[in-house]
């Protein structure tokens, strides 16, 4: 560690969309940086990565123990196909992450990003039983069904008591941020089927429900999500709090899909009766998106690798609005905000300046 460093940073899952963000940030506040992923697939300037499976517990202990960072925040999660792996694998990975970092200790505070399912209801019943009442308030009871975000915050209060650290959890709307090979990618997802409708001169429609179309929405930009992750590690109005995270804006797709297909130069249609999922419109997208790919010179052929189409078909899909209350931050001291749909436009100009958007 340089003797300029902030200190030692930790983030956990450093190749998804959010992880790249904070890390970099990190970086360029002097911080040392370390990241933990399953596959070494991006590289990051100023991170030492450290390619290791968060469910081997041995390896884990290996890989992290003369570590010691100070802060270490938290992005990463595995999806299984129902919520009762999704709860048992994911506090594994938690257990096995503290267990590991214990024995040096050194650890001040982790930062824990979930999401708003925390409100919604977990993948199995997601938003469709019991849910809170929009705008969702960081003090609104847990809802009775299982929900593997719960499973990860009793995990990280566990640790917190038993290793005296803070803790800090940070519940994310829909991120827009820049990333390759990521489940959850709204932007290159909706810029890569915008793409193909242009390639076919079809209509880019809305694929989703006439109540996510009409009804008030908000998402979170990937770097307004690292900031506040930062604030919260460093600052003590931040600890042992929860705390929701989103632009400060609020919109409707209706006003906002326009916009995203003048920008990509194709016609847009509303909503139809019934929703049109990404999954069903983009089935043969493969070829598609290969001969423009490779006709354009871009760096990712594969379009599975770029569209997360099921992600986006049910956020898209929900039958009811979303969207969070922000006060509780802003009275904490955190007051950043973004834009929309500039934020939007920032990161489309980001992924056509790596080559992977025409």
């Amino acid at each position: 560690m340089s003797a300029s460093s902030q200190g030692r940073a930790l983030v956990v899952g450093v190749t998804g969309i959010v992880g790249q963000t904070v890390a970099r940030q990190l970086v360029g506040q002097g911080w040392d940086v370390h990241g933990i992923s399953r596959r070494h697939t991006t590289d990051i300037g100023g991170v030492t990565q450290i390619s290791v499976d968060l469910l081997d517990a041995e390896a884990v202990k290996i890989a992290l123990q003369d570590l010691k960072p100070e802060i270490v925040i938290v992005t990463a999660w595995i999806r299984k196909d129902t919520e009762l792996e999704n709860i048992e694998v994911n506090s594994a990975t938690l257990r096995n992450l503290f267990s590991a970092l214990e024995p040096a200790g050194g650890v001040k505070h982790v930062a824990l990003l979930t999401g708003l399912k925390h409100y919604l209801g977990p993948f199995d019943d997601y938003a469709t039983a019991v849910m809170a009442e929009t705008p969702f308030h960081e003090s609104e009871p847990r809802l009775p069904n299982p929900n593997f975000y719960y499973a990860q915050e009793d995990e990280l209060f566990a640790a917190a008591e038993k290793q005296g650290f803070t803790w800090s959890v940070h519940r994310a709307h829909t991120v827009f941020g820049f990333a390759v090979d990521n489940a959850m990618n709204m932007v290159l997802t909706l810029s890569v089927y915008a793409t193909i409708c242009k390639e076919l001169d079809q209509p880019f429609i809305f694929p989703g429900s006439q109540e996510q179309w009409n009804g008030v929405i908000d998402v979170t930009d990937a770097d307004l999500l690292g900031e506040q992750l930062i604030w919260a590690c460093t600052h003590k109005e931040a600890q042992n709090e929860a705390f929701n995270i989103a632009n400060g804006d609020t919109f409707r797709w209706r006003w906002l899909w326009p916009q995203i297909a003048e920008h990509f130069a194709v016609k847009w249609e509303a909503p139809t009766a019934q929703a049109n999922p990404l999954e069903d419109q983009m089935s043969a997208s493969a070829a598609i998106w290969k001969t423009i790919a490779e006709r354009e010179g871009l760096v990712e052929t594969d379009v599975a690798r770029l569209a997360s189409w099921w992600h986006s078909d049910s956020d898209l899909g929900r039958q009811i609005e979303c969207f969070t209350d922000m006060t509780k931050s802003k009275e904490a001291g955190f007051l950043g905000f973004r834009n929309t749909p500039k934020s939007f436009l920032e990161k489309v100009a980001q992924y056509r300046r790596a080559k992977i958007l025409p």
